[in-house]
């Protein structure tokens, strides 16, 4: 009798988000803080959507609401 529940993944798409889940999971749990954008993208392999910037340039710092 066969196992309905015996399935083998044949989806290399599927197979490959279930291992940037699971990257990320392990990464947040190992964090002590919550990860910035920047640090998913770094998880997840992806280029940072912030635009570069310039050499010897800085980001602003975000406005804090009084």
């Amino acid at each position: 009798m066969d196992d309905q529940f015996d399935v083998s993944l044949e989806d290399d798409e599927l197979l490959d988000e279930v291992e940037l889940t699971a990257n990320l999971m392990v990464a947040a749990n190992q964090a002590e803080r919550h990860l910035t954008t920047a640090e998913i993208d770094d998880v997840l392999g992806i280029a940072s959507r912030s635009p570069a910037l310039s050499p010897g340039t800085e980001r602003p710092t975000p406005a804090r609401s009084a």
